[in-house]
């Protein structure tokens, strides 16, 4: 059963839906030092989605049970996000739960429910086949390729992966990544990915796997913009406070990837699309910290397109020089 769009917004911008997002949308249970929230939206797509639905329109690809609250499918049409690819079935939706250390910077994880995700089988309806930007969001790399063989023609495709993948499924990702455009990891998987504990080494090898475009995380201290002609360092916004940090990655690539396809940078303008890209790098990094402002999507509820971009222009105003 696919889900409706209850609140009829979609093909709000002009030119209709430009990004795919295709990943987990699910329910997680989070406790920071500064709380507990025992079950609250989440997922890759979701965070994704909701960073990227700023920019441009958005259209997703997910699997979700029976047990999805109809707030939540409200919350992803109040902004305009299409979910005519998103798949209700019988069952639970997949479902995290982790804790935090106290400075946040490591994560435990207490539980992996997959429940319906365990057989999630990306299908794309047509109407999303010829989407011209897609982001394909952490799952296993077959499927991820799956998806890039069911589109037709995009003008940019990207995605991340994770430990897991990396180590157990490595030529599924090297195939994978053969025909991706960007990468978006952190920084102790492109090490492990690279086999180098210098990242400027680390990035000339993940570059010679396919990706002309690499982006490398490193939380609060910033990420890396990685290309063939040399890189280009973004600091983190410095938050006063960090409530729940759960998803400040992915919101990065939906901030990263939602602006070049607003502006319809597709790979092959890469080449002459250097400041353009830096931009995407300073809005990934601002969407990622506002997600961490509150636990879960909630800052998303309330979030202004002014504020992200003053807060845009207050990141480019300090690391000016």
């Amino acid at each position: 059963m696919i889900l409706k769009d209850s609140a009829g917004l979609r093909d709000r911008y002009n030119g209709g839906v430009s990004l795919l997002v295709v990943g987990s949308v699910a329910y997680d249970g989070v406790e920071t030092p500064f709380g507990k929230v025992e079950r609250m939206l989440g997922g890759a797509c979701t965070y994704i989605s909701l960073a990227a639905s700023f920019f441009t329109d958005v259209s997703i690809v997910g699997v979700v049970g029976d047990d999805f609250a109809q707030e939540d499918v409200d919350l992803l049409t109040s902004r305009g996000i299409d979910i005519s690819g998103l798949e209700r079935v019988p069952g639970k939706t997949f479902f995290w739960q982790g804790v935090y250390s106290a400075d946040m910077n490591d994560r435990t994880t207490l539980r992996t429910d997959l429940n319906v995700f365990a057989d999630f089988d990306p299908k794309l309806p047509p109407s999303l086949q010829e989407k011209p930007f897609l982001l394909v969001g952490n799952i296993q790399p077959a499927l991820q390729r799956s998806v890039l063989a069911q589109m037709k023609r995009p003008k940019l495709v990207g995605g991340d992966t994770m430990n897991l993948w990396i180590s157990d499924f490595r030529d599924e990702l090297l195939a994978t990544l053969r025909e991706w455009d960007f990468l978006l990891i952190n920084d102790s998987e492109a090490r492990m990915l690279s086999g180098e504990s210098n990242l400027k080494k680390a990035a000339a090898k993940i570059l010679d796997l396919g990706p002309s475009t690499l982006v490398i995380k490193r939380g609060e201290y910033g990420a890396v913009l990685f290309t063939r002609d040399g890189h280009f360092w973004a600091p983190a916004y410095l938050l006063e406070r960090v409530l729940d940090p759960t998803g400040a990655g992915d919101c990065f690539a939906g901030g990263f990837t939602g602006y070049l396809a607003s502006q319809g940078i597709g790979a092959a303008d890469f080449g002459h699309a250097r400041q353009e890209l830096r931009r995407a790098v300073i809005y990934g990094s601002v969407m990622g910290s506002f997600c961490c402002e509150n636990f879960g999507v909630e800052r998303f509820r309330s979030l202004k397109r002014d504020e992200i971009d003053a807060r845009f222009q207050e990141l480019k105003a300090a690391a000016e020089f």
